[in-house]
């Protein structure tokens, strides 16, 4: 089994070495991709020290600025496929996501699940040191994106997920036009659309302790226009 995590970053070194020493000291053998937007803060270099401690494990690709989560995602899931890669990962760097919670999405994905999400709304999941302005934010947007779009996931805009290869050669990844935050939504939706099997695993989104948090007013915006053009292209039968 040939395991990649894309961890996209953009100002998380204060975070990345932990988040990288964690990955690989789970009971999986996993490489790493770190997708850097240019963090004024040294992140990428920091990633780049790190990936020469442990060559063949952990990657880095620099990108020139910051062009968004989505286009982040589509080099780090070319970049594993690419590298052969049969499961490939997506986290965040703040450790909202805790690395304990890989082996058990691996695991449900190597038992027939074509996407795993970990996911903070089935039974088991919940959320740490959140506000409640945020938890609001959160179960508004999933309510939205789930009516609209009809998918059947319970946590439609959690970033920690575990794809199976063929399913990134399936969606067409190139052709998903949103590129922030409301990227995961279209990739679930196109993921469901195409018949694959989404299954989730409860996990505790633990809210960041270090560094700050990279969502807008602007982004919450795009992720609601998205949502939208989404929904028009459901009526109509199309992916987008």
């Amino acid at each position: 089994m040939h395991a990649t995590v894309i961890v996209p970053t953009y100002n998380e070194r204060e975070n990345i070495e932990t988040l990288i020493g964690q990955l690989l000291a789970l009971p999986i053998a996993l490489h790493v991709t770190v997708v850097d937007d240019n963090s004024p803060d040294g992140t990428g270099a920091l990633a780049d020290r790190l990936a020469a401690e442990n060559p063949g494990r952990v990657a880095v690709i620099h990108r020139p600025g910051k062009l968004g989560l989505g286009t982040a995602y589509v080099a780090g899931f070319k970049h594993a496929l690419t590298a052969g890669s049969d499961y490939v990962i997506t986290m965040d760097a703040d450790f909202s996501h805790n690395p304990r919670y890989i082996p058990a999405m691996l695991e449900k994905a190597r038992a027939g699940y074509d996407l795993v999400i970990g996911s903070r709304y089935v039974p088991g999941g919940g959320t740490q040191d959140c506000t409640l302005p945020r938890k609001l934010l959160s179960w508004g947007a999933n309510a939205f994106a789930r009516i609209t779009l009809g998918l059947r996931a319970h946590d439609t805009t959690a970033g920690f997920r575990c794809y199976r290869r063929a399913v990134l050669e399936s969606v067409g990844i190139e052709e998903i036009k949103s590129s922030g935050y409301s990227f995961l939504i279209e990739m679930l939706y196109r993921t469901q659309r195409r018949g694959w099997k989404v299954g989730e695993v409860p996990i505790v989104f633990e809210n960041r302790q270090l560094g700050q948090s990279k969502i807008s007013r602007s982004e919450i915006t795009r992720a609601q226009k998205t949502v939208l053009r989404l929904g028009w292209a459901r009526l109509r039968g199309r992916d987008g």
